[in-house]
């Protein structure tokens, strides 16, 4: 990474801000992309610890990068993208990589990654003594990863971060003479499978803890939430976005679990991804 004068006009990796030409960035050379100084003050990278002088190993260099798998995959997928255009047009294939659009399942990878980034950034300044964070942990035994874990004085959340349009609502149906079923919608789209997944996380990390709480967070980033309310919580997964979730977290003081002690268990069990 390093801070340059752009010669090409961007947008911010995390923010989305048009960057134009002139204008100081910072240049991630490892996925081509940029971020303005805001984000890049409010979301300093971890240094690693074969870089750190004093050769003591910080605390955030296990605490894993918000979103580093989804941006991987996102880079691995484009990559791919272009290689089949320029296989397809020959010596026309640069002109073909300039003019074509990323292809919609690609371009949700780097939306993914953003809004993982984006909530990580907001995580990662609560961190504190009483509240520590672990971003893109792999599940032992799968692909899958966790993308947010935050440990509390009262438990363990399990954070899944999406970049949905649309409003979040809880649909119920049945109840009296049928069962009583809940529905997540957001927009028109029946997304009650998201609420499945993030359970499926919250029993793995369960059967590491034990006892310890572990509670279920989806968090939707830029999603079409009301002036007043919104948050809800279904199946005990508490649906909400990420200014109401640092507040719910900032709040859990009281608790008997030791934060610097689970935070090592949890980050030993799940590696980064």
């Amino acid at each position: 990474m390093k801070q340059m004068r752009l010669r090409y006009a961007g947008a911010c990796r995390v923010c989305g801000a048009a960057l134009p030409v002139g204008s100081e960035a910072i240049y991630e050379s490892g996925t081509r992309t940029v971020r303005c100084l805001e984000c890049a003050a409010e979301a300093p990278e971890p240094v690693s610890p074969e870089l750190d002088p004093s050769g003591y190993e910080s605390p955030a260099a296990d605490s894993g990068v918000a979103g580093s798998s989804a941006r991987r995959e996102y880079e691995r997928r484009k990559a791919k993208d272009e290689e089949r255009l320029r296989e397809k047009w020959g010596g026309l294939g640069g002109l073909a990589v300039a003019l074509s659009d990323e292809r919609p399942h690609t371009k949700s990878w780097d939306r993914g990654a953003i809004g993982e980034e984006r909530l990580g950034a907001r995580l990662n300044a609560l961190a504190s003594d009483n509240l520590a964070v672990l971003h893109d942990r792999r599940i032992p035994g799968s692909k899958a990863n966790i993308d947010h874990i935050a440990i509390t004085p009262g438990g363990v959340w399990v954070i899944d971060a999406k970049r949905y349009k649309g409003r979040p609502e809880l649909k119920i149906e049945g109840g009296i003479l049928r069962p009583r079923v809940e529905k997540l919608l957001v927009g028109r789209r029946d997304c009650t499978k998201l609420v499945d997944g993030v359970l499926k996380q919250v029993d793995v990390v369960r059967d590491l803890v034990g006892d310890v709480p572990v509670t279920g967070v989806l968090c939707f980033i830029e999603a079409d939430w009301p002036l007043i309310g919104g948050a809800f919580s279904t199946r005990g997964v508490h649906v909400l976005w990420p200014k109401r979730l640092a507040k719910v977290l900032a709040a859990v003081t009281a608790g008997d679990v030791d934060v610097a002690t689970m935070r090592a268990a949890v980050a030993s069990r799940f590696r980064s991804a």
